[in-house]
């Protein structure tokens, strides 16, 4: 497709649907797509076949985020189109098999749900952090960069008794110029921000494995890390192709006597599937919060490759 032609939202939103990989492969520039990658203060308070995972823990199997429903509720993104490059207000609603708004969820990681938006190429990522509204109406600003095709998950639990967590999916389209861009290739090293992020271990079909990664700042190891959401890391992995979903949790937490505040933080993971999966790893330092990227292949021996020589994170508002 010819970088400049024009796309509607129509358009768009079509390609996400049928799951459309924006190019899989070679190394690009870093996941950041804006100029300048800003740091991000912290605030209390849409395949091809499969080349995601379950939401919860390191033993899941399954990719998640695949469907609009699941287990009685429904993604219901009220937000089906945005403008590339204009700050759009994301709406939606999270509803019962009856069609009425949920209103009440469990907090998981100090938050009720956790919102992350990818385009289908998983150069772009964010993780956000929607306010709810007293309907059940989910709301939160947000800026895409580039025109395209977007998936957005909701990752939530239900306050019902004896609910789980579920990861939904829906597509986004953002209308503009549109120009595809490659997965970057795998790499074992993120630079971010001054901050170095090296990856051991790698993902493994149907079988956990340990993720280990550890940050440093000028050639000198962090140990100081603040906790972030309940965590010392927060990791997300999707699935090249389909965007298969795996959201793991590190082992340990901040408090328990034995999990250190650096420079590691240690993840169960286990893949649904061979193929290549991008990682994005969230870690807080100094106040500020910053997402190291990572291509891993999973059924291949560790992270593989060399790390790059250009930064290699992801912007995100609304952490």
């Amino acid at each position: 497709m010819h970088a400049g032609l024009r796309i509607t939202a129509f358009a768009a939103a079509l390609a996400a649907t049928f799951g459309t990989a924006y190019g899989v492969g070679k190394g690009v520039d870093p996941v950041v797509d804006d100029p300048a990658p800003a740091r991000h203060e912290t605030h209390p308070e849409a395949a091809p076949e499969p080349e995601g995972g379950g939401h919860g823990g390191g033993g899941a199997t399954s990719a998640g985020g695949l469907q609009v429903s699941e287990g009685g509720y429904t993604l219901d993104l009220t937000t089906p189109s945005v403008t590339a490059g204009k700050r759009s207000d994301l709406r939606f609603v999270i509803r019962d098999s009856g069609g009425r708004a949920v209103t009440a969820f469990h907090r998981e990681q100090e938050k009720e749900l956790h919102l992350i938006v990818a385009s289908r190429d998983l150069v772009t990522y964010r993780h956000l952090h929607p306010t709810r509204a007293a309907d059940g109406t989910w709301s939160i600003p947000v800026e895409l960069p580039r025109a395209g095709g977007y998936r957005v998950f909701a990752d939530f639990t239900p306050a019902k008794k004896d609910a789980e967590s579920l990861t939904l999916g829906a597509d986004l389209a953002a209308s503009g110029a549109y120009a595809p861009r490659e997965l970057p290739a795998p790499n074992a090293t993120a630079k971010i921000h001054g901050y170095e992020v090296g990856l051991d271990g790698g993902l493994r079909p149907g079988k956990e494995s340990e993720l280990k990664l550890k940050v440093s700042r000028d050639g000198r190891p962090v140990t100081d890390l603040q906790p972030y959401l309940g965590a010392y890391g927060h990791l997300v992995a999707l699935r090249s192709g389909d965007l298969g979903y795996l959201h793991v949790h590190p082992n340990g937490r901040p408090g328990d006597g034995r999990t250190k505040p650096g420079p590691q933080i240690s993840f169960s993971a286990t893949a649904p599937s061979s193929g290549t999966y991008r990682l994005f790893l969230d870690f807080q330092h100094r106040g500020e919060v910053h997402t190291a990227a990572f291509t891993v292949r999973a059924g291949a021996a560790g992270a593989t490759v060399e790390a790059p020589t250009h930064e290699d994170g992801a912007e995100e508002h609304g952490h």
